[in-house]
């Protein structure tokens, strides 16, 4: 049987974390894996209640460090698939199923996501109107 893990990198992300959970599609994920990097909120409580798996820093390790402890829990867990979601809502979860199918099938080895849906919701979400033009920009030279 093939194990997904479902793992987030944790930081200070208490007033966040509901809704990203809420987002991901009911019953995928076999394993629900919160890092914490030695927030200074309540994240570990509000992953406890929302039944997430908890590993602890008792230091903060930085961005990477959080990814090597989240990596590290899903493979020793079993996992075959491990998809990483940030806890700040800026990702949809909503498609984690189908970028796994991408592996499952032979598509892609590895899949990556993008926090711009749209560009006015970059610009919403207070990206610099500069930024995202280069970005544009960049897009349209490929």
């Amino acid at each position: 049987m093939e194990t997904v893990a479902l793992v987030f990198p944790a930081f200070n992300a208490a007033s966040t974390l509901e809704a990203t959970v809420r987002e991901i599609p009911e019953g995928f994920g076999d394993y629900r894996i919160l890092v914490d990097d030695a927030s200074r909120d309540h994240t570990v409580a509000e992953a406890e209640r929302l039944g997430l798996h908890v590993e602890r820093h008792e230091r903060n390790r930085g961005y990477g460090g959080n990814q090597k402890t989240c990596y590290q829990t899903a493979l020793d867990l079993g996992a075959e698939y491990v998809v990483m979601i940030h806890p700040d809502i800026q990702y949809d979860a909503r498609i984690a199923p189908v970028m796994v199918d991408l592996i499952r099938i032979g598509v892609c080895d590895i899949v990556l996501g993008n926090r711009i849906r749209t560009r006015k919701e970059a610009l919403d979400g207070g990206m610099p109107r500069w930024r995202n033009a280069s970005m544009e920009v960049h897009h349209q030279s490929r």
